[in-house]
């Protein structure tokens, strides 16, 4: 890539930027980035890297430093002033018109400075990204006057950044000015407010102030007290101020993120918080990132309270190189189950294309997103280690985020698993261990859970009347995955079973049948089969502890599983086949099974002792709820009539 120069008359330069890559105006246009309104970032940070540069070269400089940012709508003006290290004619000629090569590295080369350094300190850079401004723009100068002794200033313009001209300028401060003579079709950005937009967005946490000036804007009168004097009636003199309109300052260049945790309140951490987020409720926690080796990484993490929906609720963790602002949700560096978090990292060694709108898929990419992940484990299980009535404080809001972590991040699972909770039906919290070691023998090593505690709230007394503890897991979106990772791919052979998929814990270990108690299954079983209609249904008969108890309607466990994911896909294509089991030490089951099966009563019984024991389970719905209601009344004249 070279410059051509056709001629130089009276000091004045034109020619046109040599490119191998043919018509690469048209390509930047309309490919180089995805929104045109990167521009404004790409300039902004090229002010910035010139402070930068200068700074370094004068350290300990008190002169005032800024990237003033100017919109003039009516002369389709935006201004782009630093007050930098400015360029040469020479460096324009390279860094300008020689588009292939980076000002930020060269210089770094020069002032021979650490890669360590260089990678943080400088961002942005002259070249392809300084070529983004005629995405905008009908026409581009450029108005520059380096710090070095003796220089002279330069000017440098064109219409379609292919040709040029370049000859003296007529700046005198130290630094660099672009002006952007704003195409009709992207008369947008001339408004002040969209510019404000996209400058809080990209800009807002730069190193350097950067400041938003209206050139349009009128002087504005307000009312001031003079002090000291008073009217005729002893009242305060006032007097008429007129204020001309001043640069407004976006940025705050000593973000939150950048500073050690030990500085940070918590009142700090949620306003800052409240401001990026725009989120009115406070977060739960947070993880304050402060890596400095093996690479440059800060951040903050911070746990918001997950909605009931949140599987279609997507976070906002922005990304940042250097304080520069890239984009939200890159999910090569930022783990897919953090992306439920809200958040900023800021890590200058993260390689971006020339967009800086993508990150290149290397190994450094990965170390990062692995260390990320690392400190939020290391956080939740510090928690649970040193505070855990905390920890469960705040578990049910995050136990749908650890859980999907667990899912899809083997190493987050590994340093998870003994900090793994499950809430209880009493409203304690258990580990699987913690479960094991109180209710395991009770329940044969399972786990007994309810995915609705208030519709299973029968079905969950039995256990519970036992001195069982049940979780709940009732989460139908993520607990179903959950539930068969953990039993096929945790490694605990753990077995988790619904209060209503069988009788474990309710029967007796050793059960020694009384001769009061031999009942007929099959008899039983013809029974019910004729008063439901329900050739299909299996009956079996057990010796439960709790002789109230008549009988428990039971679902096979993996089998239900399977109907509940086909159903949240709108499939229909299983069926659930429920089984009856009935206590032989009932009173009532004893009775019925002494009775003539043929008999109208007999069959009135099976059926309100089934729908009986269903709901327990479910609730009886449509068709259902009004043969129940016809056979109560039915049972009910009789039992009067027999009185």
């Amino acid at each position: 890539m070279s410059e051509n120069i056709e001629n130089r008359v009276n000091g004045i330069e034109k020619g046109s930027v040599s490119i191998d890559a043919e018509n690469i105006m048209p390509v930047i246009k309309r490919w180089l980035y995805s929104d045109k309104d990167i521009f404004i970032r790409e300039a902004v940070s090229n002010g910035c890297d010139a402070i930068t540069k200068y700074r370094m070269l004068n350290p300990g400089t008190e002169e005032p430093m800024e990237v003033l940012v100017t919109v003039d709508k009516e002369k389709k003006e935006i201004r782009f002033d630093d007050t930098g290290i400015g360029m040469t004619a020479d460096e324009v000629r390279r860094y300008i018109n020689q588009v292939a090569f980076s000002s930020a590295a060269e210089f770094m080369k020069q002032v021979a400075k650490d890669e360590q350094e260089g990678s943080g300190g400088i961002i942005g850079h002259f070249g392809l990204g300084f070529y983004s401004v005629f995405m905008v723009s009908e026409k581009v100068e450029i108005e520059s006057l380096s710090c070095l002794e003796g220089a002279d200033p330069v000017h440098w313009v064109s219409e379609d950044g292919m040709h040029f001209e370049m000859g003296p300028g007529s700046r005198t401060q130290h630094g660099t000015t672009i002006i952007l003579h704003v195409s009709e079709e992207e008369k947008e950005f001339l408004d002040v407010w969209r510019v404000r937009g996209v400058l809080n967005r990209y800009c807002g946490w730069m190193a350097v102030p950067v400041k938003l000036f209206d050139a349009n804007a009128k002087p504005t009168e307000r009312e001031e007290t003079v002090e000291g004097e008073t009217d005729a009636d002893g009242k305060p003199v006032t007097r008429k101020v007129t204020e001309e309109p001043k640069p407004e300052q976006i940025n705050d260049t000593n973000p939150l993120w950048l500073r050690k945790p030990a500085d940070c309140t918590d009142e700090e951490y949620k306003a800052f918080y409240h401001k990026v987020f725009t989120d009115p409720q406070d977060p739960l926690f947070w993880v304050h990132l402060n890596v400095d080796y093996p690479f440059n990484l800060k951040g903050i993490l911070f746990f918001p309270k997950l909605p009931e929906d949140f599987g279609v609720r997507e976070g906002e963790i922005k990304l940042f190189s250097g304080q520069v602002f890239v984009a939200d949700n890159i999910k090569e560096i930022i783990p897919e189950f953090l992306m439920l978090l809200r958040g900023v990292i800021d890590c200058p060694d993260i390689p971006l294309n020339v967009s800086r709108s993508f990150l290149q898929n290397d190994g450094s990419v990965k170390k990062i997103s692995g260390h990320i992940t690392k400190k939020v484990a290391d956080k939740l299980t510090g928690l649970f280690n040193t505070a855990r009535q905390e920890y469960e404080g705040y578990w049910d809001d995050i136990a749908p985020f650890v859980r999907y972590g667990c899912m899809t991040d083997q190493k987050f699972y590994e340093q998870m698993k003994p900090a793994l909770l499950y809430h209880l039906t009493d409203g304690g919290y258990q580990t699987l261990q913690e479960y094991r070691d109180e209710s395991g023998q009770k329940t044969e090593g399972k786990v007994l859970y309810t995915s609705d505690a208030k519709r299973q709230a029968a079905s969950v007394a039995l256990y519970t009347g036992r001195g069982i503890r049940v979780a709940v897991l009732d989460y139908p979106k993520l607990d179903a995955a959950f539930l068969n990772f953990m039993e096929y791919s945790g490694g605990e052979d753990a077995h988790f079973v619904r209060v209503d998929a069988d009788v474990s814990g309710l029967t007796e270990k050793e059960e020694q049948e009384k001769p009061e108690e031999s009942l007929d299954q099959e008899k039983l079983q013809s029974l019910f089969r004729g008063a439901l209609g329900q050739e299909e249904l299996e009956v079996s008969l057990a010796a439960m502890a709790d002789e109230e108890l008549m009988a428990v309607v039971t679902e096979d466990e993996q089998m239900r599983r399977f109907r509940e994911v086909y159903a949240m896909k709108g499939m229909d294509g299983l069926g659930g086949k429920r089984s009856l089991v009935l206590n032989r030490r009932s009173a009532a089951v004893q009775r019925l099974a002494a009775m003539d099966p043929e008999s109208e009563t007999a069959k009135l019984l099976a059926a309100q002792m089934y729908d009986l024991a269903r709901m327990a389970v479910s609730p009886l719905e449509g068709e259902e709820i009004t043969a129940f209601l016809n056979r109560s009344a039915k049972l009910v004249a009789r039992v009067a009539e027999e009185k």
